[in-house]
């Protein structure tokens, strides 16, 4: 296992993914958050009828000793019940940006 992570956030709108990337960045628990805007999603919750919702997504770059609090300081802010906050393991990169996301978080 991976001691950086690539994480995956699904948000409400973009100004909700904006208050999560800042509020993660500012508390340093991930080196750098990308916001991509509109995008479409498609889902079934709760066994209903497909719902179809315009959201946004939040990536960003952290450490594994960070997952947790990333975990529950997204699910304070997120309006959703059951927000969407998976990480994946970066197992290579450029050892420089790897080196600087250590450094970027605490």
């Amino acid at each position: 296992m991976s001691d950086y992570k690539l994480f995956y956030v699904t948000c409400k709108n973009k100004v909700e993914a904006n208050k999560i990337a800042y509020d993660l960045v500012t508390k340093d628990l991930v080196a750098c958050a990308n916001i991509i805007p509109n995008i479409k999603s498609y889902f079934r919750w709760n066994k209903k009828k497909i719902s179809i919702a315009n959201e946004s997504v939040l990536i960003g770059k952290t450490v594994k000793k960070n997952i947790n609090k990333i975990i529950i300081h997204v699910k304070k802010i997120s309006s959703y019940e059951c927000p969407c906050i998976v990480f994946v393991d970066i197992r290579n990169g450029n050892k420089d940006f790897l080196r600087w996301i250590k450094c970027s978080t605490k």
